[in-house]
């Protein structure tokens, strides 16, 4: 493995926990920034699971511990929504279906960088 994809690896890794602890400050805070009026909700939940799961993609390097990541990723933004409902805002099950598509393609997207980068560093 080339130093460029050790340093994704960790650079990955450093930034996952700090991503989770924004995507659940901006889901459960009574009073987010209201981004919404300029962009869809739906595709900032997209975007933040997107996110998370490339983060994940690139930080794990097997892959049944990134298939058990992704899997709690998405079971993680559900219960977030069931949290979001007690902290007086609206719980939505298409938020749930957009956090569950960001994380399926933020992981394959990850990946297939991963295979990128690998294959240029090789050649």
């Amino acid at each position: 493995m080339g130093a460029f994809i050790k340093f994704l690896h960790r650079l990955a890794m450093l930034l996952f926990w700090p991503a989770i602890v924004l995507v659940t400050w901006g889901e459960l805070t009574p009073a987010p920034p209201h981004l919404e009026t300029h962009v869809w909700d739906k595709l900032l939940h997209f975007t933040a699971y997107f996110g998370l799961a490339g983060l994940a993609a690139l930080s794990l390097k097997s892959r049944r511990t990134l298939v058990y990541a992704v899997l709690g990723l998405i079971a993680f933004g559900g219960l977030l929504e069931i949290v979001q409902g007690m902290t007086g805002r609206d719980a939505d099950l298409l938020d749930e279906v957009a956090n569950t598509l960001g994380a399926i393609l933020g992981t394959f997207v990850g990946l297939f960088f991963l295979r990128l980068v690998d294959r240029a560093a090789r050649d």
